[in-house]
């Protein structure tokens, strides 16, 4: 007989062997769910943090706005009556407001009759949009360049500037037929206050996290953001389409990296309306899962650390393992021969060949068993060609779900679902094509339930699904589950290669509110089917009161 191994030995290096194992799975599970975790909140940080910059440029904006339109009831410029005392009270303004760089009072012509520091002072800017729509109404303009204010306009980095434009009209202050156009009020704010708003709200986030800002035009030009993205269109999938609510996702950005994207839309700020604004907060996926990162390695170098600990321990006490070894495997025989037997608790040493043997007899014993008996099992309740359950595991499950419903005050809401169209599949693809098909749409039909629901396979094409719906929203609920099936299974299927579509009526009935009984309510679901194919098919009707009626008369 070969030497084998001694069972401290064995021991030692299973156990290091498992240890480290064990260390190196919990770290990849837990730097997994780290980063799934980490994308989460940072992702929903960065929406959060879009929102905040966007509320801040809306507000900014509307009290700009609001400033403007209290300047332009003011008595000094309705009566406009001394330009002196205009132009001084423009450049006060323009002292304690540095963001607006230009600001003036023109007539009904659109001539400049007094402005800041007497920039454009007599010119006529009637072509301009910040007069020909501010002489209707409130005008607000999108950033733009400003070449000829930039070269009157201090500009220490000789940059073209930014400017957002407002303007509105300014009355002569009588009131009715009286009331009439005098002028408009223009302004030019600079653009950087926008720039100082985002470095404000950067810096303690990039003590965190290297994050970067993006404020986006309604067409899609970066307005705000690094200096060497300011102008381009910025093409993003996410930006279609987006709603009042901010979201973020994982976004491939033109650079080809991938980033955690938070986006927001500006929504104005009571009368500013907005200019369509999208305020774009990015990270790299490296920065946001290094943490996730830094944490798996910690986990992996101590696991190896303590797996060394741990089998020398394991080495020193194997002795006291190897005392009960023969009476376990004498004991474990006789188990494996049916007999009634406790394995007894003996102390000694006994021989590690003999132990595996005996106990390899009994576990594959027990597995045998079990085996046959799960395989049958599974064979006598579910359908072969699809794996889901049949007929037999659905008279057994509906009792239980009846149950539980009943002790949770909740109803079962049953769908009765039937294929449409698939006699010609089955005539241009074969019965295997058939097959396939049913494959698919069973696969379909699993995605669309929920945790505790059921979908069984009642034979051929047809399909009944057992949903658990709270009391107050039963049928609702079904409905939007219906709905899912329908949008599910409107998708092509590709069957050799070609795609072919099916589509599917579904008839829905609710227990106990349709009716106590609950074979007749899934009788009720079985007309409601029907209801749904006479109707016109791919549809889902569900049991009413006055189909009851009709039914009767």
């Amino acid at each position: 007989m070969p030497v084998l191994p001694s069972l401290r030995s064995r021991l030692a290096l299973a156990i290091a062997l498992l240890v480290s194992v064990l260390s190196w799975l919990l770290g990849s599970f837990i730097g997994h769910d780290s980063s799934v975790r980490m994308r989460g909140e940072i992702g929903q940080d960065l929406a959060e943090v879009s929102y905040q910059m966007a509320d801040r440029l809306d507000r900014a904006m509307a009290s700009r706005f609001h400033l403007l339109s209290v300047i332009s009831q003011l008595k000094v410029l309705q009566e406009a009556s001394d330009p002196a005392q205009i132009r001084q009270l423009l450049d006060h303004l323009q002292e304690q407001f540095p963001d607006i760089a230009w600001l003036g009072l023109t007539d009904t012509a659109g001539l400049v009759r007094v402005s800041t520091g007497g920039i454009l002072q007599g010119t006529s800017i009637s072509q301009r949009p910040v007069f020909k729509e501010g002489r209707e109404h409130v005008f607000i303009g999108d950033v733009h360049d400003a070449v000829l204010l930039s070269k009157l306009l201090p500009n220490p980095s000789g940059e073209t500037l930014k400017f957002v434009d407002i303007s509105l009209p300014v009355f002569n202050g009588a009131s009715g037929d009286d009331r009439k156009t005098i002028g408009v009020l223009a302004a030019h704010l600079s653009w950087a206050w926008a720039e100082d708003m985002r470095q404000s709200l950067m810096q303690p986030m990039q003590e965190r996290r290297r994050i970067e800002f993006f404020v986006i035009a309604a067409d899609h030009r970066v307005l705000l953001g690094p200096r060497e993205t300011i102008g381009q269109v910025l093409q993003l999938p996410q930006l279609e389409g987006l709603g009042q609510q901010p979201r973020w996702a994982v976004q491939r950005w033109p650079d080809g990296n991938d980033y955690l994207t938070g986006l927001a839309l500006s929504r104005g700020y009571e009368n500013y309306k907005g200019l369509g604004w999208t305020v774009v907060t990015r990270q790299s996926l490296d920065e946001a899962y290094a943490p996730a990162k830094a944490l798996q390695r910690d986990i992996l170098v101590w696991g190896i650390a303590l797996a060394v600990i741990i089998a020398f321990i394991g080495w020193l006490l194997a002795t006291w393992f190897t005392r009960p070894l023969k009476a376990i495997a004498n004991a474990a025989d006789r188990l494996s021969l049916g007999e009634s037997m406790e394995i007894p608790d003996i102390r000694g040493t006994r021989e590690i060949a003999q132990l595996s043997q005996s106990i390899r007899h009994l576990v594959d014993s027990l597995s045998n068993h079990q085996t046959a008996l799960g395989v049958m099992e599974s064979l006598a309740h579910h359908d072969a060609l699809t794996g889901l359950p049949n007929r037999a595991a659905l008279e057994k499950y509906l009792p239980r779900a009846q149950q539980r419903s009943q002790s949770q005050n909740n109803c079962l809401a049953l769908l009765y679902l039937d294929l449409d169209g698939f006699k010609p599949i089955n005539d241009q693809f074969g019965h295997a094509g058939g097959d396939e098909l049913l494959k698919e749409v069973a696969r379909r039909l699993r995605t669309c339930l929920r945790e505790g629901d059921m979908v069984a396979r009642l034979g051929g094409d047809e399909f009944l699904m057992v949903l658990q719906v709270p009391r107050s929203d039963a049928q609702n609920q079904a409905r939007v589950i219906a709905n899912r099936v329908l949008a599910s299974l409107s998708h092509s299927i590709m069957l050799h290669q070609v795609p072919a579509r099916i589509g599917c009526s579904i008839g829905g009935a609710v227990w106990p509110l349709d009716d106590p009984d609950l074979s007749d309510v899934l009788g009720l679901a079985d007309k409601a089917l029907y209801r749904a194919k006479h109707a016109g098919k791919g549809q889902a009707h569900f049991h009413q009161a006055q189909d009851a009626l009709s039914d009767f008369r």
